[in-house]
């Protein structure tokens, strides 16, 4: 008679122990391996995850040193400036003439730092109002200059970078 099961094997009982023992032992084989496979997976994200950690720490230490002396360059340039005022303070008895040479001298190495690092003067005197980079605080009477042009300057604007740090304060000429 036959049997109507479908897992029945057709191998002899004495047989089948045999094969289920060879199974489980490749199962257990197999088990073994992925244990070993996820203790090294396991091992090297670890390994991972602390490089990461490491490098979060010297970017953090990276960042606060820069952010703590990105003026370094800049203030190193502006020591001679500030010698050069403590050098005219101490002189007694000076004219007004070498005085007013001696500041205007210093006022040009503070420009020229400054323009080195960037930063642009805005005098905007005989050009049309740029609302962008001029602030009218009054408007007179200006014979034979054009209506809405800067007549006086009242106060030097400037720009860092192409990006407004202050803005002009000027006189415009009324329509």
């Amino acid at each position: 008679m036959q049997s109507n099961d479908p897992t029945a094997s057709n191998e002899a009982p004495g047989q089948q122990g045999e094969t289920g023992s060879a199974e489980l032992e490749a199962l257990k084989s197999r088990i073994a391996e992925l244990e070993t496979s996820n203790v090294e997976l396991r091992d090297t994200v670890l390994r991972e995850k602390a490089e990461i950690e490491n490098q979060r720490r010297r970017l953090h230490r990276d960042v606060e040193q820069a952010r703590r002396f990105a003026n370094e360059k800049l203030l190193n340039e502006l020591l001679p400036v500030y010698d050069g005022l403590e050098r005219g303070l101490q002189v007694e008895g000076g004219d007004i003439a070498s005085v007013r040479e001696g500041i205007a001298l210093t006022l040009k190495s503070l420009l020229k730092i400054a323009e080195n690092n960037g930063l642009v003067q805005v005098d905007p005197l005989g050009q049309p109002l740029d609302p962008e980079r001029h602030h009218a605080v009054s408007m007179v009477e200006a014979p034979g200059a054009a209506p809405n042009t800067v007549v006086n300057v009242l106060q030097k604007g400037y720009v860092l970078n192409d990006r407004l740090l202050r803005p002009a304060l000027v006189a415009v000429a009324k329509e």
